[in-house]
């Protein structure tokens, strides 16, 4: 029995990829028919999500997130997830390991930065976003991100960032300064966690 492609949608959440929808049996026919006739919407280059579905509340982390799985949300986008920023950003961070390729994309526009190993693969929460898996640092990492790349993001930024971590969120002394080892920042970040106290 033919499954409705419809439905193969619903029960993944909504959203595929184009192949997602081939591997579950949708045709590029089918997918093409269905946007056509409006049940499904192109929500960027292979990418597809039904219409019905209510409006995505951050559509730039989730067509990141839908097109690059090993793209990791961080410094400036990462700080405005968690609300410890007052900075708007036009263009997406995202971490990727050094030896990956740079992902690309025509919208929204990235700014792709290469992480070590190690540095990638630490402090990565996942979040859902409109039933899709999300990956972003948490704000310990994330902070201490900021530190290291504090010459591309700017200082005034990153200590913004730090006294609203210290208002709005539990003060984690212990693992700031752990992120900060990993990012090789901790001698530079020391005296403002020390100062700030």
């Amino acid at each position: 029995m033919k499954k409705n492609p419809e439905n193969i949608f619903r029960s993944c959440g909504g959203q595929l990829r184009m192949s997602e929808a081939l591997e579950r049996g949708i045709t590029r026919y089918m997918l093409y028919s269905l946007r056509d006739k409006g049940i499904i919407e192109q929500i960027s280059r292979g990418i597809y999500r039904l219409a019905d579905l209510p409006p995505i509340s951050n559509p730039d982390l989730v067509t990141v997130s839908l097109r690059f799985p090993n793209a990791v949300i961080c410094l400036i986008s990462a700080l405005a997830f968690h609300e410890i920023t007052t900075q708007i950003a036009h263009d997406v961070f995202v971490a990727v390991p050094k030896a990956s390729r740079r992902p690309k994309l025509d919208y929204p526009p990235l700014l792709v930065h290469r992480f070590s190993e190690q540095a990638y693969r630490s402090g990565i929460e996942e979040h859902q976003i409109d039933g899709v898996n999300v990956k972003i640092y948490n704000p310990e990492k994330t902070l201490a991100d900021c530190f290291k790349f504090r010459n591309k993001i700017g200082m005034d930024i990153t200590l913004e960032a730090l006294k609203l971590y210290r208002t709005r969120m539990k003060f984690n002394h212990k693992k700031l300064l752990e992120y900060a080892k990993i990012c090789r920042v901790d001698k530079v970040m020391l005296p403002y966690l020390e100062a700030i106290l």
